[in-house]
């Protein structure tokens, strides 16, 4: 204790400790606290439930703000996808961006708009397909719905009860689109505005049935068990009905794709043979006018044939 280099040294090691810990914790500090402002102010990179970090925040927030925004959000929640209006703006505009310069490389530079508003109308429709393609499966998922729900109802569960374990128990959509029910009857909501909700996120006539009587047996009481299990059976008797008519149908939908792939197919194949062909045909207007009245041709047989071979059931 009696050596003034000694205690020199101990006191600039424990000087130098206490810095660094100081900095540390400022740093630590500073960090949390600005995660935090971003949390709050929404610029935080949020992850999906796979752990993934959402890609176009900025571009995200912004969108959100305008009318076009919010409809392609809305979209997007009923299709199921993991993506935000953000994400999904942003992979549109490259596709886009890539179908023009193709076109107008391949064909013709009049080409170039044409591709550019078709990949602006096939994000349309690949949102309606996508969004098509769950409301099927939720139907086809209504029956066992119906089920867990009428077993859960005659055990003594109450109906709030009964979605929540038909939410556990079932695999996406159904699951999925139910554990969003059951959170809202758990936040307060009431049970007809949760179903009727439901109902218009995935419309469909098999599920409006079951929420009216969903909704009618909870306001008035009554049986419920026996309504739904010979809600059952019809739902499945439904379910394998639509099955034997899509499969029917099947070949009238490849058609209706078909046909514009064919011309397409054909523009290709003349610009091959005779370079520069269809630059020399769409560098008049009575050229574009001709090619636009075309494209419209088929644009209305792809409709009609996707008319004739829609069926309600």
């Amino acid at each position: 204790m009696n050596n003034p280099a000694l205690l020199a040294l101990g006191a600039t090691v424990l000087c130098g400790t206490f810095a660094v810990a100081g900095v540390h914790t400022f740093a630590s500090g500073r960090a949390q606290r600005q995660a935090l402002v971003d949390r709050l102010a929404g610029t935080a990179p949020a992850r999906t439930v796979g752990g993934r970090v959402r890609r176009f925040t900025g571009i995200d927030r912004r969108l959100r703000r305008t009318r076009l925004g919010r409809t392609i959000n809305l979209r997007l929640s009923a299709t199921g996808l993991d993506l935000t209006a953000g994400e999904f703006a942003t992979y549109v505009t490259a596709v886009v961006v890539a179908l023009w310069l193709i076109a107008a490389a391949t064909l013709a530079p009049f080409f170039g708009p044409v591709a550019a508003l078709v990949g602006v109308w096939s994000a349309a429709i690949f949102l309606n397909w996508q969004r098509q393609k769950r409301i099927e499966a939720f139907i086809n998922q209504l029956p066992d719905v119906a089920r867990l729900i009428a077993n859960a109802t005659a055990a003594g569960l109450a109906l709030r009860t009964a979605l929540a374990m038909a939410a556990e128990e079932l695999e996406a959509p159904a699951g999925e689109e139910l554990a969003r029910v059951a959170d809202q009857l758990t936040l307060g909501r009431s049970i007809d505005d949760a179903l009727s909700e439901l109902a218009e996120r995935l419309p469909s006539r098999e599920l409006v049935v079951l929420v009216t009587t969903l909704v009618l047996s909870n306001k008035a009481g009554g049986s419920v068990v026996s309504s739904l299990r010979n809600l059952t059976q019809t739902l499945e008797d439904r379910k394998e009905t639509r099955r034997e008519v899509r499969t029917m149908l099947s070949e009238v939908n490849a058609t209706a794709f078909t046909v514009p792939l064919l011309g397409l197919g054909s523009l290709v194949l003349i610009n091959s043979s005779n370079e520069g062909a269809l630059a020399r045909v769409t560098g008049s207007g009575l050229g574009q006018a001709l090619v636009l009245i075309s494209l419209g041709l088929y644009t209305v047989g792809f409709f009609v044939i996707r008319r004739l071979g829609k069926i309600e059931v």
